[in-house]
């Protein structure tokens, strides 16, 4: 989930950076380092990216690609797993996928505007699509599997 988000994103790019705004539980705050120093900048998703969305906007739901999973631990989840089946040879379809808040996660939020929502309905629906779109067969769209800039 990302705070802000006004739909489903699906991602397409992870990159080889950790740059977080806050520290994690143990008090680390990278700037501005790789992830994997030795690796590829960047990996793009398998999975067929604009497809997904596509069949999401079709179902009527609000979806978008997005070329970033940010640069904390989504980027870093998203990362790892394409480096992981890269360099262990593992055939993958992989990608991430950002969804809002839930409402009531929204309500609660301390501030003077309410952060865009969800229901869990909408994206147990949404997840479905994806899920169904990735495992169809079709691989029209899909993104080169691995790039570096």
């Amino acid at each position: 989930m990302a705070p802000g988000t006004q739909c489903v994103r699906i991602d397409r790019v992870a990159l080889s950076l950790m740059n977080a705004r806050i520290p994690d539980n143990d008090g680390v705050k990278p700037e501005d380092e790789p992830i994997e120093p030795r690796a590829p900048t960047a990996y793009l998703a398998t999975i067929p990216v604009k497809k997904i969305v596509r069949k999401l906007t079709e179902e009527g739901m609000p979806a978008v690609v997005s070329n970033t999973a940010g640069t904390y631990v989504c980027n870093l989840v998203f990362y790892g797993l394409l480096h992981h089946g890269y360099t262990y040879g593992y055939p993958l379809r992989a990608g991430f996928i950002h969804l809002p808040y839930l409402p009531e996660q929204a309500a609660k939020m301390e501030s003077h505007s309410v952060p865009p929502s969800m229901s869990p309905e909408l994206m147990i629906k949404a997840v479905k699509v994806v899920i169904e779109s990735i495992i169809s067969g079709d691989t029209t769209g899909q993104n080169n599997p691995r790039y570096r800039y």
